[in-house]
Formats: structure tokens, sequence, C-alpha cells
């Protein structure tokens, strides 16, 4: 059975990911910067990476950073990659980013068209935000006393373990090229969402939609985020919250 590699398998996703695999029965090795023995700064590359790289058949690529850095890291993990002679790249996109011009959104769908490029085979998945994100977003904002939101904006939140199981679904197979997209089971507006978390931590804010302005928010406004022919996912936000 192919060895197969997952970059950030410490992570909120590559660590479900690294689970399903090893269940299937399949051999896994963890990328990631700190954890032994394979600990890479993928933005570094180098002969770790070479050496972690070593008869691996399958790589998904799930490491990520929101401080820059992720072009260069994929570079060198392709560069790594075709030398090791791997035949799959499997990577976790975000829907949208190539229609929403917020700064990562560009930077993954960067990554995307290198990993295209990279005469590899290859997988590309997009999935809609997980269920977590929503969940930050309005810990920060509720630490005033009233809930700001941005006017307009819906969200397709997605659970994380349904896009691990997608993604070794695809790492076990062949190179599918841009799958198609997955979006969790729902469509709210950042309202909806922000009452159901309020109730269920027990907090009470005043929920109040703000207009904004610039071509982000008019692409999040426009649900250039979304994927409603893709509703795939199965968990709901509020049954997330019961776990959280």
């Amino acid at each position: 059975m192919t060895t197969i590699l997952v970059t950030g398998g410490t992570g909120t996703l590559g660590r479900l990911v690294t689970e399903r695999l090893r269940a299937d029965g399949h051999e896994v090795r963890v990328l990631s910067r700190h954890t032994q023995p394979y600990a890479v700064d993928l933005r570094r590359g180098g002969g770790a990476l070479d050496a972690a790289l070593a008869g691996v058949g399958t790589v998904v690529h799930c490491a990520t950073t929101q401080t820059g850095g992720d072009e260069k890291a994929a570079r060198h993990l392709v560069e790594a990659a075709r030398r090791a002679g791997v035949e799959h790249l499997v990577y976790i996109s975000i829907v949208g980013v190539d229609r929403v011009p917020l700064p990562y959104y560009r930077t993954k769908f960067a990554v995307e068209r290198l990993i295209e490029e990279s005469g590899l085979g290859w997988t590309v998945l997009r999935a809609t935000q997980f269920h977590d994100l929503p969940v930050m977003m309005f810990r920060a904002l509720a630490k005033l006393p009233v809930l700001l939101l941005p006017a307009g904006v819906r969200d397709q939140p997605v659970e994380v373990a349904e896009v691990a199981e997608r993604l070794a679904e695809l790492a076990a197979g062949a190179p599918a090229g841009r799958v198609e997209d997955m979006g969790g089971p729902e469509i709210r507006t950042f309202e909806s969402l922000a009452r159901a978390w309020l109730k269920a931590t027990g907090r009470r804010r005043p929920v109040v939609g703000v207009p904004l302005f610039g071509r982000t928010y008019r692409a999040f406004r426009d649900g250039g985020h979304l994927a409603p022919e893709q509703a795939t996912g199965k968990g709901t936000f509020e049954e997330y919250l019961k776990r959280a």
C-alpha cells in the first residue's frame, strides 16, 4: 500500500486526515514544523523535506498559515515531490479563492495553479469554511457589548471531519484534478449563526448588521465563497455547537 505524507498533520484538519488514513490501513507520515521524526518548515525546505518524502507515493497538503509563505512552502514541496517521484499530490483549498479578493484566498488560488502546473498527478478539493471559523469570529466580536456583523453576508460552514474523510478518500484514489467542491448542509446568514452561538453559550448581546465597503466585502455579500449546488456536508452548525 502506498505511503502517504500529510503536511500540517497535527493541525485541525490534518490530524483527522491522518487518523482516517491510518484507520484504513495506510502507512502515514506526519509532517509539521515541530513534530519528529519529520519536523520540517516547508517555507525553508531542505534536506529534511527530501528525507520525509523518500519512498512516499502520495502527499496530502494541509499545511497553511495566515502569516504568509504558503506559496514558497508549496513550491518547495512540489520541487521535493518531483525529486522523490511522488505520484499524487492532494491539496485542500477554499471555495471562492478565484472570486473573493481576500489576500489569503489569492494565495490559496496561486498554490492551486502551482500544483496544477507542477507536472505531478494532482487533486484539488475546495471546501467551505469549517464550523470553528465563525465561532472564532463571534468570540472576538462578543468582547464588545454589541455583536457587530457584516450586513448581508451569509456562510455555509462544513464539518471538518467530513472534509477529512473526503480528503482521505481522494488520497487513496488516483489523481482526479479539480474535484467537485464540498459545502456545508446549510447556507445561513451571519446573524442566524451568531444567534445560535449566543444561545448555545448563554451569552446575551444585541446583534447589529453593519454595511461595509470594498471589493472583498462585496464578494462575500454576493456569495462568492458559497457552494449552494454542492451542499454535501451533513453536520449542522447547531450539532457542532453541542459538541464544542
